[in-house]
């Protein structure tokens, strides 16, 4: 059996006034009330950018520029296909975040990040963030 395409997932991390926004995923959502970075996944035909922008409208009603790629992984949920997933810092930003999708969203220091529990595909950006 051919195997399956690795998907593409894009995140966002979103800076303002020197905290980051963090997303807390519904009670009803696979991994119920861990806190994530918001993004998704790259359709086919889609650029990374262009999915971030997407999933950023759908998900805060925000109008991004999508800045530099800050860091990628791969990573295997238990039970899931593997993902490549890619960080974008986001500075610049039309209209105030609006949750559409999550339990919560909240601005939080990247010194903070570590005491909230993320999903373990973001480790490696938390580590980032928390360092700066």
């Amino acid at each position: 059996m051919p195997r399956k395409p690795r998907a593409t997932v894009v995140a966002a991390v979103i800076e303002r006034d020197g905290s980051v926004l963090i997303c807390q995923r519904r009670r009803d959502d696979s991994h119920p009330f861990k806190w994530e970075f918001p993004g998704g996944k790259v359709e086919l035909g889609e650029s990374m950018p262009a999915a971030l922008l997407r999933e950023l409208k759908e998900e805060l009603a925000i109008q991004a520029s999508i800045g530099p790629e800050i860091t990628r992984c791969a990573h295997r949920y238990a039970g899931r296909s593997p993902i490549q997933l890619v960080f974008y810092r986001v500075r610049e930003f039309h209209g105030e975040p609006e949750n559409r999708v999550f339990e919560q969203i909240r601005w939080e220091a990247p010194a903070r990040l570590l005491e909230y529990d993320f999903l373990e595909a973001d480790a490696g950006i938390l580590r980032i963030l928390a360092l700066r």
